[in-house]
């Protein structure tokens, strides 16, 4: 890579909840973000920012032959609009006691597929959209239910007939399957290198945990289990345990396929 290019690399910005690529020296034996191994895709660093994240600047650190040297990227705050939604089933809003002993077991299996860091896949490139369908509910909404704020939605709902094929946007494993309280039926893919994708209220999964899917194959069908109000798909995408855009993660995976083909 050009002086020219690492000179531009440092003027890169992303909006907080956004994903960035990272162009890397052709020598880079070693990248790192933070504590992390950076997944790396087409000479570049794939990089996810919380939706949260403060603004300033941040570092992708390489090591090369001739050392070690940061490269630096912006991040730029972004305000997310609340979205107001009522759901009939109290219960979802307001859980029992019962009801969050469940839940804190089942988000323990979330996070150990989110703390996944399986070996990178060279043909994780490009990133496909599951389903076809209205974007219902985009990511990094600060969501309030029946009049009481929660967290902020941490994927991309996307609205769909139930029964509707749900595919795997990318290859990648089988990392969990389960029928969750808040999630229902639930599928989590583990693509290798910390990029792990979670798929919710499905009405059935047609996977189980450990088999190999590859870019395509259907894992599921859209459904209306769990906490929903309507049949569709809720998709997360999570990129070294940081929730990111999905429609940003697709962006910036297919452009690395495009560079990568030239």
């Amino acid at each position: 890579m050009t002086n020219l290019l690492l000179a531009m690399a440092t003027a890169l910005s992303v909006d907080a909840g956004g994903v960035i690529a990272v162009p890397l020296p052709d020598d880079a034996a070693d990248v790192r973000y933070g504590e992390e191994q950076a997944l790396v895709v087409a000479g570049h660093a794939v990089v996810g920012v919380a939706a949260d994240a403060p603004p300033g600047k941040r570092h992708v650190t390489v090591s090369t032959a001739a050392g070690q040297r940061d490269i630096e990227f912006t991040v730029v705050a972004k305000e997310f609009p609340e979205e107001h939604i009522t759901v009939e089933n109290r219960r979802m809003v307001n859980p029992l006691p019962e009801d969050l002993d469940r839940h804190a077991r089942e988000r323990a299996i979330q996070d150990a597929a989110y703390a996944l860091r399986t070996p990178t896949r060279s043909d994780v490139a490009p990133f496909d959209r599951p389903v076809q369908g209205r974007v219902s509910s985009p990511f990094g909404f600060r969501r309030v239910f029946n009049g009481q704020p929660r967290s902020r939605h941490s994927g991309l709902d996307i609205a769909a007939n139930s029964g509707t094929p749900v595919h795997a946007p990318a290859p990648g494993t089988v990392a969990a399957v389960g029928d969750f309280f808040f999630n229902g039926n639930t599928v989590l893919l583990d693509h290798g290198g910390g990029l792990v994708t979670m798929y919710c209220h499905l009405q059935r999964v047609d996977v189980e945990a450990g088999a190999v899917v590859a870019r395509g194959d259907v894992i599921a069908t859209v459904g209306a289990t769990g906490r929903a109000t309507g049949p569709h798909l809720h998709w997360t995408v999570s990129l070294q345990n940081v929730r990111v855009d999905p429609v940003q993660t697709m962006a910036v995976f297919n452009d690395l396929a495009g560079a990568d083909a030239e």
